[in-house]
C-alpha cells in the first residue's frame, strides 16, 4: 500500500484525531486538569485515549514527523507533571543534584565485548564493559575477552564481584556519598509527584502489556467510537527462515522483494510487525493466507494475529513510555529509588502480585522489542540498587519454578527472557546465601529441575531417547542457575543455614537418584545393535552437574555437621536404590567362591550377561563425601551417624566395579555389536570433562572399599566381577584364538585396575597431597608425551567451578615456554628433572598416549645412554582412612595373580600371557617392594615390619603347593626372547629384590642406607660398563661398514666417470636440460637485447606427468603436456581501492592498461604436469562424477571450468601448454653489418612503411598501391617490404594439441579478464593474452620485492615453468588470432610513438602504463612480417634489433612519464653530488620546460631529477629484465642473482643493453625522439596535469601491502564500538569485518548493509569485494579474532586472526585466551593466502574442515 494512500485511511479511521492534525492542548494546563481531577490514572488513561497517536503499517524503521511530534507532546505532558515546571528546568535541577553512582551497570548488547578479569574476579561472570576496563587497574592484569549475548551488564563497582579494583576511575567516588540519601536530593514536591506519576504510568503499561483482548481495550481507555479499522501483525519466531518469511509475505501480500524484505528484517529486529491494514475482513483474509502459505506437515504456520488498531497503538506507546522511564531514572539516583519502591510495593492485605512480577510472568507472552525493554529497564533500576535488588531477587525466586516452566515452552533465546536475570541475581554471594537461608531458593531450583525433567521418567528413572533438542536446551539452563546459586560457600554457617541447605541436598539426592542407574546398556550378541540409541543428552547432564557436584561436595566440607548429615543421607538413598535392585534380583543365588583359603560370598552377576549403567551420581558423591570425611578428620565420627552394621560396602562398591569391568570389556572388544553409542559413552566416561565426578570417582569408591574390605576378599571380589576366577583358579583350558584374546586383555585391565586402586594416590584426603600437586602431576604427564601449547594443555585439564584449571600456578615449576618463531605457536617443553615422577600407567591416559608416553621416554633414556627401564615413581603415604589400600599388595590373591601371570609366560605353549600382561606385573611387584622398602626404612626392628612381599615371593606360596617363586619366574624371564623389550624393566626389578634383601639383613657393619647406597652403585657400574662396551661395539661396526661404502662408492665412480661427465641434478618430477651449442664461455656478454644479445640452446624439457606417470620430452610437434593454471582477475597492485572497476564487459578495450593497475589478469600455476590427453580424461571423470549429485556442496565451480589438481588440490580453471624455448644465435659479422644500418630512424620508416601500407593493404585490398609510401614525417621514401631485409625465418609449427591447448588457454584469459562468455573468435584474445602476462610478471617482480628476495633464482623450478610458459604462451597467439588482428593492434600501439599512423586513438602518456605497452609491442611486433600467402617471422638478428628499439623507446617515453608525475618535491637545498647523470637530467629536463611553454615550471637539482628517474624506473626494468629472460632464455648477469642491492641498476642496465646514464638514449637518439617529445608535451592531458586541473600516478607506485593493525587488540575492539553503521538506526553492536586491503570497515552477516549488485543480494563484505578485491577479499572479523578469505559471495573459510595471546597462540572467537597485551604478527603473511596479493600460485582450497560456504542470501557475508 503507498504511504499516500495509506496515510488517508489512517485519518478516515482516526476520524482525524487531534494527534494526528496537531491540535495540543498547553502541556501546564493538562497537569493542571490532572492535579484538579479527583483520580490521576483515570485522568491520565483519558488523555492518553485521546492523544495516543495511532501507528502506520510500513517495513520502515522511521517514523512519521507528527507521529514523533504526538509523542514527543505527550512525554512532555508527563515531564511538566513530574516537575511542575518546564522540563527543561526540571532536568537542570536534577542534575545539578544528582549523586554518581557506584555500580557502572551498562547493559550490554548483543556481540558486545566484554572483559573478565583472571586475577580478580570472584567468579567468570563478573565482567566489564569496555570503558570500565580500559580506566580499571585490571587492564595490566590477565584477562579474558568474550562476545556478550546481550542482557547482562557491567559489574564495575558491585564490590562483591571483584577481589581488588572494584571501580573504575570513572566511577570512583567519596565515601561521603555513601552516607546520602539520594531521594533526599530530589527538589522539592517532586518525589511525591514521581511516586504518582510512576505508579500511574506503570499500571498503564502493565494494562497494555499483558492484556489479550485482541479487539477492545482496558476500561479507561476505550474510545467513544469503535472504528472498524484492524491490523495483520505478525510475530518472530525461531522456527522460520528468513528466506520461508520473506516468501510467505510475498505471496500474501502482493509486495515486492524488498518490502518483504524490510518487512521481515523489522520483525526479526522487534518481535512483531503490523503487515496489513485494513477492516476486519480484509485482515482475516490475509492471515487465512499466511496461514494457507506457511503451513506445512513440517513447520507449524507463521504467527499472525489481528489487533485493533487502538489497541497496536497503545502497546507502541507503551515501549516509548518504558523507554522514557530509563531514561527518567537514570536522571537520578532518588527518581530510580522511587519507581523501584512504586513496582515493587505490594497492595496491603492483596493477594496479587506487584506490578514487576505481573510483567515477569507475562513475559514469555511479551515480543522480543517489548521484552528487551523491560529488560533494559529492569538491569537498569532494580538491580542497580542493593535494597531493591534484594527485593526483587525474592520476587523472582518466589516465581521461578513458574518463570521457568514457561521458559521452557518458549521459542525465543535464552538472552530475550527474564530467566536471564537469575545470573545477575544467583551470582552475588551474599544474596544468593540470603535466598538460600531465608527463601529455600536451593531447594525450589532442584524441584524446578525434577519438574521440567519429570516428563522423561521411566519406571523412576530419566530416560532420554525421544525428546525436543530445544526444549532440552532450554531445561538444561536451570542447572546454571543452580550451579551461580552456590557459586560462593558461606563463610561461617548458621543452624538456619544448614537446615536449608540440607533440605535443598536432599531434594538434590531426589534427582540424583533418578539418575542412578539410568539408560543402562546391554551386551548385543550375535546381531549387531540396529538403532544407535541415544546418549548424548545423559552425559551432557553429566557435564552439567560435574561442577555442581564438586561445589555441594566444598559447601559440605566447609562444615563437619552437614558434611556429616549429607554424608548420612546419601548413603541413606544410596542404600535404598541397591535395595531396590537387590529386590528385583532377589531370585539370583549366592555363590560362594574360594580362593587360596579365601572365601566370598556373592550373587550371581555377569557384566557381559546383564545390563549396566555408566551413569551413578549417588555413588560418586559418596565417595566424593567419604574422601572429605577422611580429609578433615570428620570420618572418626561417622560411626555416630553411620553404623558399621548398616555399611555394606560390598553393595557400594559393586556398581561402580560393574562400571569399570564395562571399560575393560570394552577394550576387549566384547562390545564391538553394540556400535558407536557405547564407544562414544565410553570415552567421555574418562574424559577431562566429566572423569573427576566418573572414573576418578569410581577409582576412589574402589579404594574406599579396599580399605576396609579384607584385601583377599576385596581381589576375589574383583576377580569374580571380571570373569576372570576361573582364569586364576583353574588350569587353562583350549579356547578359540578370540576368547583367549579377550581374556588376555581383561588380565591386563584387571592388572591395571589394582595399579590405579594402589597406586592413584593424588586426591587430597586419599593421599598427603594438595591441589596443586593434582595438578602438577597432571601437568608432567601431559608433557612427558610431547611439548605443548598452553591451549593444549588447558584443554586436558579439568576445570573448576571458576572455569579455573590452575595451570599457572605451577607451569613454571616443571616446564619451560619455548617462544614462537614466526610462524606456529610457542610450546611447554618438561623440566629433564622431572621426569623420575613419570608413571607409565597413569589412569588419565588413554591408550594411544600412554604408547606414545612410552615411546618418548624410552628415546629420552636412550639419548642419555641409560636403561629404558621405566619404574614406577615414588608415591605419596595414604591418608590413615586409606592406609590399608597397600594391603592388597602383600595378600596370598595377589601373590597367586603374579605368580600365575608370570609362570605362564615363562611357559612358552601357554596363549594367556602378553608382554602388557608382563609389563604391569614387573610394575606391581615393583610397587610392593617400594612399598616394603618404605616400611623397613621407617621402623627399627624387621619383626615390627608387617609387609612382607619379599619373603612370600622368595618362596612358595602357601597358596600354590610346590608352585615355583615368584624370584625365581623372574628370573628365568630374563631368557624368554619375546620379552627382550623388557629385560630393563626385569633387571631393575631384580635388582629391587636385592635392596630390599639387604634391608632386611641390616648388616652390622653399615646402615640399611649405606648398604643400598653400595649396592646401588655397584650395579649401576656393572650397568654403565655394559652399556659402555655394547655402545663401543656398536659404533665400530657402524664404522667398519660406512667406510666399506665408501670405498664401493669410490670404486664405482672410478669405474662409470663417463656417466658422471653429463649429470645434472635430478629433480623429482622433470629434469630441464639446456644443450649449450658450442658458446665460449668468453663470449657471454650477458647482454638480452641488441646486437651483443647472448646466444641461447634449444631448450630440452622432460617433464613426468602427475596421472599415468610417463615422462616425455617437450617438443613442439608432439603431444602437449599441459600445467594446471589458474586465470582470476586481481587487485593487488592497485592503491586505488575507491575505484569502480570498470574493465570488463562486451565493449571494454583493453588495448591500453592504465597506470593505476586497477584490474588486471593473473595467471598462476601450482606447477604440476600432465599429458593434455590425460587432463581431459581427468576433467571429464570429474564432471561425470559430479554431474547426478545435485546436492552435492562443491568446493569448486565446475559449469565455469574450475577443477582441483589432482596432487595438491590446488584451485585451478583451466591449463596452460608447456613451450619450450627455441634456440637463437647471432652471427656477429651478420650483426655488425646491420648494426651499422639499420638505426633507429632508419628502423623507424621501415616500420611505419609496413604499418601503412598494411593498412591500406587492409582497406583497399591492393598491393600495387603499396610499392612505395612516403610518410610526411619521414625524409626519403621506403619500399614496403624493407623491413624483411634484415632476416626472416619460418616460424615454429606446433603440433594439433598443443594449438588446442593454446586456444583453450587464450579463451578462459579473455573470459575471465573480461567477465563476459567465451568466444574465441574476439580480436580482444591477443590482448587479454598480452595483458595477463604483462600483469603476471608485475606481480610477481612485486612479491619477489616484498620479500626482498633476489630479481633470479628465487622462484621453484615449477614456478620458473609456468613463467615461461606463460610468456610463451603469450608470443605464441599467430596459431589463436588471424594475423591481420594483431597487425592492426600492433597499429594502434605504435600510434604512441608514430603520429602518421592513420588511427583514432589519441592517448595520453600520463594514462599509459608502459610496461604494458611494451610487452604487447615486443610481442605482437613479429606480425608486421606475415604475408598473405607465407608465414615469415623476423630472423634472430632481426628480432635483436625490433626487441631493442621498442625497449628504448618505452624506455624514453616512461622516464618523460616520470620526469612529468614524480619530481614534484624537490627539496630546495643541494644534497646530492654533481655527475653525467645530474648534468643530463637537467638538460633534458629544461628541453621538456621548453616544449610545454613554460608550463613545467619547476626547476629541481639535477640530483633530485637523476634520483627521480632512476628510483622510478628500477621496477620497469626489473619486470622487463623478467620478461626477456623468460622470452628469450638468457642467462641474467651473476649480480641480479645475489642478495645485495649494489650494483644491481647497473645489471639491469647492461642486461637491457641500456646505458648507466638513462639520458643518453635521449642524446643518442636526439633525431628521432625530439618529435615525440613535442608531441607528448603538447598534449592537453599533459598540460591540464602540469597545471594543476588533474591527477596521475607518481613512480615508483606506492607497493600495495595489507593495511597496519594496532599493536593492542583492545584497540581494535575500541574502534569497532565506535563505529556507527551510517545504514542502521538501531544502537545494537554489529558483527564488524575490517577489510585488510583498504580499512574498510563493514557490517558482516548483517541486514543493514546488504546490497543488490546486477540484481543479486550481497553481504557487506562480499559486495565490496567486487570492487575492493575482484571478487576476493580479506576480512578481520573483529568480535570474534579470526580471519574471513572470501572468493565470491558463497566460498570462504575462515583462519586464524595475527593477534596472538601471551602464550603465543591465536584465539579464534574470543574463547580460549588470556591477555595482558596482545601483538600482532606481520599481517603480510596473510597475502599468500590470496592468490590476487601477488603469488604466482594459485589458491590452495581450504581443506573441508575448516571450510565454510556462505550460502546465507541474506544474512551472509
Amino acid at each position: 500500500m503507498a504511504a499516500a494512500e495509506e496515510d488517508e485511511e489512517m485519518k478516515e479511521f482516526n476520524g482525524g484525531r487531534g494527534s494526528v492534525t496537531g491540535n495540543w492542548p498547553a502541556p501546564d494546563q493538562v497537569v493542571r486538569n490532572w492535579m484538579e481531577g479527583i483520580d490521576l490514572r483515570s485522568g491520565m488513561y483519558r488523555h492518553f485515549m485521546e492523544y495516543v497517536p495511532p501507528v502506520r503499517c510500513s517495513g520502515s524503521e522511521g517514523k512519521l514527523p507528527e507521529e514523533e511530534q504526538a509523542y514527543h507532546m505527550l512525554l512532555q505532558t508527563l515531564e511538566w507533571f513530574l516537575f511542575g515546571e518546564s522540563p527543561e528546568v526540571g532536568f537542570a535541577k536534577l542534575k545539578q543534584n544528582n549523586t554518581t553512582s557506584q555500580l557502572c551497570g551498562r547493559v550490554f548488547k548483543g556481540r558486545e565485548t566484554t572483559y573478565s578479569c583472571r586475577d580478580c574476579a570472584i567468579d567468570p561472570t563478573c565482567v566489564l564493559c569496555m570503558d570500565c576496563f580500559q580506566n580499571s587497574v585490571h587492564r595490566n592484569h590477565r584477562y579474558k575477552m568474550n562476545s556478550s549475548f546481550g542482557g547482562g551488564f557491567c559489574d564495575c563497582g558491585d564490590i562483591e564481584a571483584w577481589k581488588t579494583g572494584p571501580t573504575c576511575m570513572k566511577h570512583e567516588h567519596s565515601p561521603s556519598e555513601d552516607t546520602t540519601n539520594p531521594a533526599s536530593q530530589l527538589p522539592v514536591g517532586v518525589a511525591e509527584r514521581a511516586q504518582e506519576l510512576f505508579t500511574v504510568i506503570f499500571m498503564y503499561i502493565v494494562d497494555m502489556l499483558i492484556w489479550t483482548e485482541d479487539k477492545e481495550l482496558p476500561l479507561g481507555l476505550q474510545p467513544r467510537e469503535k472504528m472498524d479499522s484492524y491490523f495483520c501483525v505478525m510475530f518472530n519466531d525461531e522456527q522460520h527462515s528468513f528466506d520461508h518469511v520473506i516468501y510467505s509475505l510475498q505471496r500474501s501480500l502482493g509486495c515486492s522483494q524488498k518490502e518483504a524484505q524490510d518487512y521481515t528484517t523489522l520483525i526479526d529486529k522487534e518481535g512483531r510487525r503490523a503487515i496489513k491494514h485494513g477492516t476486519l475482513l480484509l485482515c482475516q483474509e490475509t492471515k487465512l493466507e499466511i496461514f494457507n502459505i506457511s503451513n506445512s506437515v513440517f513447520q507449524a504456520p507463521l504467527r499472525v494475529d489481528i489487533l485493533h488498531s487502538n489497541v497496536v497503538s497503545h502497546q507502541t506507546f507503551t515501549l516509548r513510555l518504558l523507554s522514557w522511564l530509563n531514561k527518567v531514572i537514570g536522571y537520578s539516583a532518588g527518581l530510580r529509588q522511587i519507581f523501584c519502591e512504586v513496582v515493587l510495593n505490594q497492595p496491603p492485605g492483596s493477594d496479587q502480585p506487584c506490578l514487576v512480577s505481573k510483567l515477569m510472568l507475562a513475559d514469555s507472552k511479551l515480543w522480543k522489542g517489548a521484552r528487551k525493554i523491560f529488560h533494559e529497564l529492569t538491569v537498569s533500576s532494580l538491580l542497580m540498587e542493593t535494597e531493591y535488588k534484594r527485593l526483587f531477587a525474592i520476587e523472582f525466586i518466589t516465581h521461578y519454578k513458574e518463570l521457568q516452566l514457561e521458559f521452557v515452552e518458549d521459542d525465543h533465546d535464552r538472552n530475550l527472557s527474564v530467566t536471564a536475570q537469575s545470573v545477575q541475581i544467583f551470582t552475588v554471594p551474599t544474596l544468593a546465601r540470603h535466598l538460600i537461608e531465608e527463601h529455600g531458593a536451593l531447594r525450589i531450583i532442584i524441584e524446578t529441575i525434577i519438574e521440567l525433567f519429570a516428563e522423561h521418567m521411566d519406571n523412576g528413572k530419566l530416560h532420554f531417547q525421544s525428546y525436543s533438542l530445544d526444549k532440552l536446551f532450554r531445561k538444561q539452563m536451570v542447572l546454571y542457575d543452580l550451579k551461580y546459586v552456590l557459586i560462593s560457600k558461606p563463610p561461617l554457617w548458621t543452624d538456619r543455614q544448614r537446615e536449608h541447605f540440607l533440605e535443598g541436598f536432599k531434594t538434590f539426592l531426589k534427582l540424583l537418584k533418578s539418575m542412578q542407574n539410568m539408560e543402562p546398556v546391554s551386551r548385543q550378541i550375535g546381531q549387531h545393535l540396529e538403532i544407535e540409541p541415544e546418549w548424548e543428552h545423559a552425559f551432557t547432564i553429566q557435564m552439567l552437574l560435574k561442577c555442581i557436584l564438586s561445589i555441594i561436595q566444598e559447601w559440605c566440607a566447609s562444615d563437619e555437621q552437614v558434611l556429616l548429615q549429607a554424608y548420612k543421607e546419601c548413603h541413606r538413598v544410596l542404600s535404598l536404590c541397591s535395595n531396590e535392585c537387590s529386590q528385583r534380583n532377589a531370585r539370583k543365588q549366592y555363590n560362594t567362591l574360594t580362593m587360596c583359603g579365601h572365601s566370598i560370598s556373592l550373587k550371581r552377576y555377569l557384566v557381559s550377561r546383564e545390563s549396566v549403567s555408566i551413569h551413578l551420581p549417588l555413588s560418586r558423591l559418596l565417595a566424593g563425601l567419604h574422601v572429605h570425611l577422611s580429609r578433615s578428620g570428620a570420618i572418626n565420627k561417622l560411626e555416630e551417624f553411620v553404623p558399621s552394621s548398616d555399611f555394606h560396602i560390598e553393595k557400594l562398591m559393586d556398581y561402580p566395579l560393574r562400571c569399570l569391568v564395562l571399560m575393560s570389556q570394552v577394550s576387549a572388544d566384547m562390545w564391538r555389536r553394540n556400535g558407536f553409542s557405547l564407544v562414544n559413552q565410553v570415552y567421555y566416561y574418562r574424559n577431562v570433562k566429566c572423569r573427576e565426578e566418573m572414573f576418578d570417582k569410581d577409582i576412589i569408591m574402589l579404594q574406599i572399599a579396599a580399605s576396609i574390605m579384607e584385601p583377599n576378599r576385596f581381589l576375589i571380589f574383583v576377580l569374580n566381577r571380571y570373569e576372570l576366577f576361573e582364569v586364576f583358579s583353574k588350569a587353562p583350558v583350549g579356547r578359540n584364538k578370540d576368547v583367549i584374546q579377550q581374556t588376555n586383555v581383561l588380565i591386563e585391565e584387571l592388572l591395571h585396575l589394582i595399579i590405579m586402586v594402589v597406586g592413584e594416590r593424588y586426591v587430597p584426603g586419599v593421599g598427603h597431597v594438595m591441589k596443586d600437586d593434582v595438578t602438577l602431576r597432571e601437568v608432567i604427564h601431559l608433557l612427558c608425551i610431547e611439548p605443548m601449547p598452553h591451549s593444549e594443555l588447558a584443554k586436558l585439564l579439568p576445570e573448576n567451578e571458576n572455569n579455573e584449571t590452575g595451570l599457572e600456578n605451577v607451569i613454571h615449576q616443571v616446564a619451560t615456554f619455548k617462544k614462537p618463531g614466526l610462524s606456529g605457536h610457542g610450546v611447554y617443553e618438561l623440566k629433564p628433572e622431572c621426569l623420575k615422577h613419570f608413571n607409565l600407567f597413569f589412569y588419565h591416559y588413554y591408550k594411544s598416549q600412554q604408547t606414545k608416553a612410552e615411546e618418548e621416554q624410552k628415546k629420552k633414556k636412550k639419548q642419555a645412554n641409560s636403561d629404558e627401564a621405566l619404574p614406577p615413581p615414588a608415591l605419596p603415604q595414604f591418608f590413615p582412612t586409606f592406609a590399608k589400600v597397600v594391603n592388597i599388595l602383600n595378600c596370598d590373591v595377589f601373590m597367586l595373580i603374579l605368580r600365575t601371570v608370570l609362570q605362564r609366560a615363562v611357559d612358552s605353549i601357554s596363549q594367556l600371557c602378553s608382554e602388557a600382561m608382563i609389563q604391569k606385573t614387573l610394575h606391581l611387584v615393583c610397587m610392593a617392594l617400594q612399598e616394603e622398602q618404605r616400611q623397613l626404612k621407617e621402623v627399627i626392628a624387621e619383626e615390627d615390619v608387617t609387609f612382607d612381599v619379599y619373603l612370600k615371593a622368595t618362596r612358595m606360596g602357601s597358596s600354590a603347593v610346590n608352585a615355583e617363586s615368584i624370584l625365581s619366574l623372574l628370573e628365568k624371564l630374563k631368557h624368554v626372547p619375546q620379552l627382550d623389550a623388557q629385560k630393563d624393566m626385569i633387571i631393575y626389578t631384580l635388582q629391587m629384590f636385592d635392596i630390599v634383601k639387604k634391608l632386611r639383613e641390616k648388616s652390622s657393619t653399615g646402615s640399611p642406607d649405606i648398604d643400598k647406597q653400595r649396592e646401588n652403585e655397584t650395579v649401576q657400574d656393572k650397568d654403565k660398563a655394559e652399556r659402555k662396551r655394547k655402545a663401543d661395539a656398536a659404533k665400530l661396526y657402524r664404522q667398519k661398514i660406512m667406510a666399506q661404502i665408501s670405498a664401493m662408492q669410490k670404486n664405482f665412480i672410478e669405474s662409470n666417470k663417463h656417466l658422471y661427465e653429463k649429470v645434472t641434478e635430478p629433480q623429482k618430477q622433470e629434469m630441464i636440460i639446456a644443450e649449450n651449442e658450442s658458446i665460449p664461455p668468453a663470449e657471454y656478454s650477458g647482454v638480452a637485447l641488441g646486437p651483443m644479445q647472448d646466444a641461447t640452446a634449444m631448450e630440452k624439457i622432460i617433464l613426468t606427468c602427475i596421472l599415468c606417470q610417463e615422462e616425455q620430452e617437450v617438443k613442439t610437434d608432439e603431444m602437449a603436456m599441459v600445467l594446471t593454471t589458474c586465470v582470476q582477475r586481481s587487485t593487488a597492485l592497485t592503491k586505488n581501492s575507491s575505484r569502480i572497476i570498470t574493465n570488463i564487459g562486451d565493449n571494454y578495450d583493453p588495448i591500453i592498461m592504465n597506470p593505476n593497475l586497477n584490474c588486471g589478469t593473473h595467471v598462476g600455476s601450482c606447477g604440476h604436469v600432465m599429458h593434455a590427453t590425460c587432463w581431459q580424461t581427468y576433467f571429464e571423470a570429474v564432471q561425470n562424477a559430479t554431474r547426478n549429485r545435485v546436492h552435492l556442496e562443491m568446493l569448486f565451480d565446475l559449469e565455469n571450468g574450475e577443477f582441483l589438481c589432482p596432487l595438491c588440490k590446488a584451485l585451478c580453471n583451466t591449463v596452460i601448454p608447456v613451450i619450450p624455448l627455441q634456440a637463437r644465435n647471432l652471427d656477429r659479422k651478420d650483426t655488425e653489418t646491420i648494426e651499422h644500418m639499420l638505426t633507429l630512424s632508419r628502423w623507424l620508416e621501415n616500420v611505419s612503411a609496413r604499418t601503412c601500407g598494411l593498412n591500406v593493404s587492409g582497406t583497399k585490398g591492393e598491393e600495387s598501391s603499396l610499392i612505395q609510401v612516403s610518410p610526411v614525417s619521414w625524409k626519403s621514401p621506403v619500399e614496403f617490404r624493407s623491413i624483411l631485409c634484415f632476416g626472416v625465418q619460418s616460424p615454429v609449427k606446433y603440433s594439433k594439441s598443443i594449438t588446442e591447448m593454446l586456444l583453450l588457454f587464450a579463451t578462459t584469459v579473455y573470459r575471465v579478464g573480461l567477465k563476459v562468455a567465451p568466444n574465441e573468435a574476439d580480436p580482444r584474445v591477443p590482448l587479454m593474452a598480452w595483458s595477463a602476462c604483462a600483469f603476471t610478471i608485475q606481480s610477481t617482480e612485486n612479491m619477489l620485492h616484498d620479500e626482498d628476495k633476489v630479481l633470479f633464482g628465487s622462484l621453484p623450478d615449477r614456478q620458473a615453468i609456468s613463467m615461461k610458459a606463460v610468456l610463451q604462451f603469450a608470443a605464441s597467439q599467430r596459431v589463436v588470432t588471424s594475423a591481420k588482428v594483431i597487425q592492426k593492434h600492433l597499429t594502434r600501439l605504435l600510434s604512441v610513438f608514430g603520429p602518421h599512423l592513420d588511427v583514432e586513438d589519441n592517448w595520453s602518456i600520463l594514462d599509459i602504463d608502459f610496461f604494458h605497452l611494451m610487452v604487447s609491442l615486443v610481442l605482437a611486433f613479429p606480425s608486421l612480417y606475415w604475408e598473405e600467402t607465407v608465414e615469415l617471422q623476423p630472423s634472430d638478428i632481426s628480432c635483436a634489433f625490433n626487441n631493442l628499439y621498442l625497449f628504448h623507446l618505452v624506455t624514453m617515453a616512461h622516464i618523460v612519464q616520470i620526469l612529468f608525475t614524480s619530481t614534484t618535491d624537490c627539496p630546495m637545498e643541494q644534497y646530492g653530488e654533481e655527475s653525467e647523470e645530474t648534468h643530463s637530467a637537467v638538460e633534458l629536463y629544461e628541453t621538456l620546460q621548453e616544449y610545454t611553454s613554460r608550463t613545467l615550471e619547476r626547476k629541481p637539482h639535477g640530483w633530485y631529477l637523476w634520483n627521480c628517474v632512476k628510483c622510478g624506473i628500477t621496477p620497469f626494468l626489473r619486470c622487463s629484465a623478467l620478461f626477456f629472460n623468460y622470452l628469450l632464455g638468457v642467462p641474467p648477469p651473476e649480480a641480479l642473482s645475489k642478495g645485495s642491492s649494489e650494483g644491481q641498476f647497473e645489471a639491469l642496465c647492461c642486461y637491457l643493453a641500456l646505458p648507466t646514464n638513462l639520458f643518453k638514449l635521449f642524446h643518442d637518439y636526439k633525431d628521432t625522439v625530439t618529435p615525440l617529445l613535442q608531441r607528448w608535451c603538447s598534449d592537453s592531458s599533459v598540460q591540464s596535469f602540469l597545471k594543476g586541473q588533474r591527477t596521475s600516478i607518481r613512480y615508483p607506485r606506492e607497493r600495495n601491502q595489507l593495511i597496519n593493525l594496532p599493536e593492542d587488540y583492545s584497540c581494535l575492539l575500541n574502534l569497532g564500538c565506535q563505529h556507527s553503521c551510517p545504514r542502521s538506526s538501531d544502537d545494537e553492536p554489529k558483527n564488524l569485518a575490517l577489510c585488510l586491503f583498504c580499512g574498510a570497515m563493514l557490517c558482516s552477516q548483517s541486514q543493514c548493509c546488504r546490497e543488490e549488485v546486477n540484481g543479486e543480494v550481497f553481504g557487506a563484505c562480499a559486495a565490496h569485494t567486487i570492487n575492493c578485491g575482484s571478487g576476493l577479499g580479506m576480512f578481520l572479523r573483529i568480535r570474534e579474532c579470526q580471519v574471513l578469505l572470501l572468493a565470491g559471495k558463497n566460498r570462504g573459510c575462515f583462519i586464524p586472526a595475527p593477534y596472538l595471546d601471551d602464550y603465543g597462540e591465536t584465539d579464534q572467537l574470543l574463547r580460549v585466551s588470556i591477555w595482558s597485551s596482545a601483538p600482532h604478527r606481520n599481517l603480510q603473511h596473510l597475502g599468500d593466502s590470496l592468490p590476487s596479493k601477488t603469488s604466482p600460485e594459485p589458491a590452495e582450497l581450504p581443506r573441508p574442515d575448516n571450510l565454510r560456504l556462505f550460502g546465507l542470501r541474506y544474512t551472509g557475508e
